[in-house]
């Protein structure tokens, strides 16, 4: 089944629903990227909404964020709240190099016939022979995995903790993702369990759709190594995502598998 890419992003908790079904986008945005300060704070806020980079629909749940230090260790956040529309937490960066924070989500989600009728189930990939009948009539187990992140660097930019973990779509920085520069071209590649993502279309949106008529977005599509490249128009804050599908899942269980990748990136001017 060739791989897919649809307009948005699932939302972070919606593990394993269908990719159509979610129409809100998810993301991490800290208030800066690039820190030259000894010990730097930075301020991160977690959402889900409509316009990106704006709160107007509901918090990010905080539980499953990971901050990752350059050296590999986990930093825990400090001042970590939850409000009505967004999730908040502090982090001190005091170590030099690149910090990788991000959400990831997986589970399953099965559908079968059961006495003549349809019947859904959904949840994680331990609970799936409890809840699932054994022998159930036209069964599909669908394995997804969903990605929301963001990188901080302090000093130098590092590159040792954000090589791909082989789970679901990811990124694999060729040009370092906090290294970007307004009128630039930077490169990346598409992974899909931990093999290059081929044909995948990639969405790109600048901060401020709320102040314009239009999204404005920038698609590309990966190559066949699961290299795509992106000239940044300006500076600024940009969402960027992608999702993929198809019928080769790694779980033995599963019969498709699905992924959604979203990683908020800060653009400087030259």
């Amino acid at each position: 089944m060739k791989s897919i890419i649809k307009w948005g992003a699932i939302a972070a908790f919606a593990v394993i629903a269908p990719l159509s079904a979610e129409a809100h986008r998810a993301w991490i945005l800290p208030a800066g990227t690039v820190f030259s300060a000894e010990n730097p704070w930075v301020t991160v806020d977690l959402a889900i909404s409509n316009d990106i980079f704006f709160f107007e629909h509901r918090p990010m749940p905080v539980e499953r964020v990971r901050v990752t230090a350059p050296d590999g260790s986990e930093v825990k956040p400090e001042n970590v709240s939850t409000g009505r529309l967004r999730s908040v937490m502090d982090l001190q960066l005091t170590r030099q190099g690149t910090y990788r924070i991000a959400s990831v989500m997986g589970g399953v989600f099965a559908r079968w016939m059961e006495n003549g009728e349809p019947k859904r189930w959904r949840g994680p990939v331990e609970a799936l022979s409890r809840e699932v009948p054994a022998g159930a009539r036209d069964l599909v187990v669908t394995h997804a995995v969903n990605r929301v992140e963001t990188y901080v660097t302090a000093g130098k930019p590092t590159i040792d903790n954000l090589r791909p973990t082989g789970e679901g779509l990811e990124l694999e920085p060729i040009t370092h993702p906090n290294d970007l520069y307004a009128e630039e071209t930077a490169t990346f590649r598409l992974l899909i369990d931990g093999a290059p993502a081929a044909n995948v279309e990639v969405e790109v949106i600048r901060d401020g759709i709320r102040y314009r008529d239009s999204l404005d977005e920038i698609k590309i599509w990966t190559d066949a190594d699961g290299r795509f490249s992106v000239t940044w128009p300006e500076a600024g804050r940009y969402w960027l995502s992608a999702e993929y599908q198809d019928d080769k899942p790694r779980l033995p269980q599963a019969h498709e598998r699905r992924a959604s990748y979203v990683v908020t990136l800060e653009v400087l001017p030259q």
